[in-house]
């Protein structure tokens, strides 16, 4: 066990994510404690002194000093410390700085703090973090604010290497994706949205899934009243679209798994889509077939006749024993059959797949064949995921049945790095990227794509540039206001029948979010 000692400031949160990235084994001691009394503690203190203000991490071992790391606060303007005591905490001197002042000193102080530890933990744990101190989700975000500042790929290289500590590969990595995003990015055109509509049933709920889903066997009863209620929302909200001009550049509809409908269904949402909304300018419309389970003929024409232009199978293995183990009811093969299906005679050209690295009892030979197998069917574009522990998970709920089968960190890297080798084998191009909070290194999420197939949904709301308006049951609207650097988020509720029940006050949150912020 580590234990921690935070001294001058109580970033604990901040501290105990970066921990996170080394070990799970920590805890946080009072600052007053007897520091000897521990076999290994570590110390972190926020000090000023002498005009200066900067961040001391020490790690001991059965009393004696072992490592430690100091890093100066720097970039600061001196006005900042003006009257400054040092017989007060940090937070006390916050209070007296006006609120730009103290977020800038805040985030000034919170990364040297995460630096002077990183450096000490990456020599207690001798651990690849390839991320540095970032724990954020999205790395490719801050690549794209250095470019705004038109600074050049040698300088970005330096500050992400100096201040985040991210190796030379993942900023390559961050480099090439953030070119290729900002060619659908910029210039960025506040009047334009995309347009998420959630259906949260699937025919089962796989053991990982955190998002909103309903298994069929007890809501399938609920899809049909639901369809209708999701049309209200459209409707009332279409008027707040229209009203305040904006329009739809991409249209995503996502679960769950959409073809959990029928195909009657699927055609009276869709209609209901295009009659109360404008999307004649519409860039790229996807539907997440997921399963192959859900996936007939007849929903495929559906889709097709109202010019669906993406959609995704999606196998996460190609591996019928793990395909069991996540609580999936289908084999490879019926996969394998719905892929064929669906380009070959359906006329479909752009179709994603995506798979999970890391799931129950799988080694690096069993993603070899999950590649393998995807290679010989070359979609368009293949979205690489890396297992997350997420809190509503049955994975999680279920730890201690699961946790000597998931895949070590060590592993997972090498996992991480044959995706990529098999992706560029394909002819696939990294284009967006984001991150794992759950699970050791935080180590990436990758969408890879043919030329001219990138989504540009998967792009505009992992970089938060555009506001993306959400229906159904468990979606999040994210309100996105450019210049001032601000984004507020307006959730539905989750629970199926609570949304058919308050469907009118899910399309009252969006107005008064909408028509609070019009000019």
């Amino acid at each position: 066990m580590l234990y921690v000692f935070l001294k001058g400031h109580d970033y604990k949160y901040e501290v105990a994510e970066l921990i996170k990235l080394f070990t799970s084994e920590f805890k946080f001691k009072d600052s007053n404690a007897n520091n000897n009394i521990e076999s290994k503690h570590l110390i972190n203190r926020l000090i000023y002194e002498n005009g200066v203000l900067f961040s001391s991490t020490e790690y001991y071992e059965n009393g004696n000093l072992k490592y430690e790391s100091i890093q100066n606060i720097k970039n600061m303007n001196l006005e900042f410390l003006d009257g400054f005591d040092s017989s007060k905490t940090i937070e006390e001197f916050l209070n007296s700085l006006d609120s730009e002042s103290k977020r800038n000193f805040k985030k000034l102080c919170k990364e040297n703090i995460k630096k002077s530890m990183f450096v000490v933990l990456k020599q207690v744990f001798n651990s690849y973090v390839p991320w540095g101190i970032l724990t954020g989700i999205r790395p490719v975000k801050i690549v794209h604010n250095l470019m705004d500042k038109k600074l050049d790929d040698n300088s970005i290289r330096t500050i992400l290497k100096d201040n985040y500590f991210i190796i030379d590969e993942k900023i390559d990595l961050a480099l090439e994706i953030a070119k290729r995003e900002r060619l659908f990015m910029y210039p960025i055109d506040k009047n334009k949205i995309s347009l998420y509509v959630s259906i949260p049933f699937c025919p089962t709920r796989c053991v990982y899934c955190s998002f909103p889903s309903n298994s069929l066997k007890q809501f399938g009863h609920l899809k049909r009243e639901y369809v209708y209620k999701l049309i209200e929302e459209i409707k009332g909200f279409a008027k707040v679209i229209k009203e305040t001009k904006k329009e739809v550049e991409t249209l995503y509809i996502g679960g769950g798994t959409p073809t959990t409908l029928d195909e009657e269904e699927l055609d009276l949402l869709i209609n209901s889509l295009f009659n109360e909304l404008d999307l004649s300018k519409i860039k790229e419309f996807t539907v997440e077939a997921g399963r192959p389970d859900t996936i007939t003929e007849q929903k495929l024409r559906v889709l097709k006749k109202h010019n669906v232009s993406r959609i995704s199978i999606n196998p996460q293995t190609m591996n019928d024993d793990t395909l069991v183990k996540i609580g999936r009811e289908h084999r490879v093969s019926d996969l394998v059959d719905c892929f064929n299906m669906a380009p070959r005679r359906m006329g479909f050209d752009n179709i994603n797949m995506d798979i999970i690295l890391g799931l129950i009892d799988e080694d690096l030979n069993m993603v070899k064949n999950t590649l393998e197998e995807i290679k010989k069917l070359s979609p368009e574009s293949l979205t690489v995921h890396t297992l997350a522990i997420k809190r509503a998970s049955n994975l999680n709920i279920n730890m201690d049945r699961y946790k000597e089968h998931l895949t070590q960190y060590e592993e997972m890297v090498k996992m991480i790095d044959l995706s990529m080798k098999y992706a560029k084998d394909m002819g696939l191009n990294p284009y967006y990227m984001y991150r794992q909070k759950h699970m050791l290194g935080n180590l990436e999420n990758i969408g890879y794509a043919k030329e001219g197939y990138e989504c540009i949904y998967n792009i505009q709301i992992m970089e938060e540039k555009q506001s993306n308006y959400a229906l159904g049951a468990g979606a999040i609207s994210k309100f996105v206001y450019v210049d001032e650097d601000r984004i507020e988020r307006v959730e539905n509720v989750k629970n199926v029948e609570q949304y058919i029940e308050r469907v009118d006050e899910m399309i009252k949150r969006k107005k008064e979010e909408v028509y609070k912020n019009v000019d």
